[in-house]
Formats: structure tokens, sequence, C-alpha cells
């Protein structure tokens, strides 16, 4: 999952989105965000489906299958 921890990184500075705002949305904490981020921790598929859906992309591009 070393793409998704890059991906979601990416997405969230590119959008100007905060770890709080996001985990808000997710309805996690912050600390969840940061671990998936740090590759600590991975998402169940219903979360990476979610931050798929927030940021407008697909879930493979999150997690790396495809660059577009």
């Amino acid at each position: 999952m070393t793409k998704f921890a890059e991906r979601l990184f990416e997405l969230r500075e590119e959008n100007k989105v905060t770890m709080e705002v996001l985990a808000e949305y997710l309805k996690v904490n912050k600390s969840t965000i940061s671990k998936w981020e740090r590759k600590k921790s991975t998402p169940n598929i219903d979360y990476a489906y979610q931050i798929a859906l927030y940021f407008n992309v697909s879930c493979d591009f999150l997690l790396g299958l495809e660059d577009n």
C-alpha cells in the first residue's frame, strides 16, 4: 500500500485539505489519516472508496493501479 500512502498525501496537499477536514468527512480520528500516510496502517475498502469519491479520483488511481 505504499502507493496509497503517497497518493493520499499528494491529493490532500494538491487540494489543500487538512488531515482534520478529511478525518471529519470520514468520521475517523486525525491520527488514523496520519497512520495511513505514514504507512503504519491501511484503510479498509469502504474508506478507500470514500476517499476516492471525496477527491474525485478512481480507486485504481488511489491504489496506484493507474496513473490518470
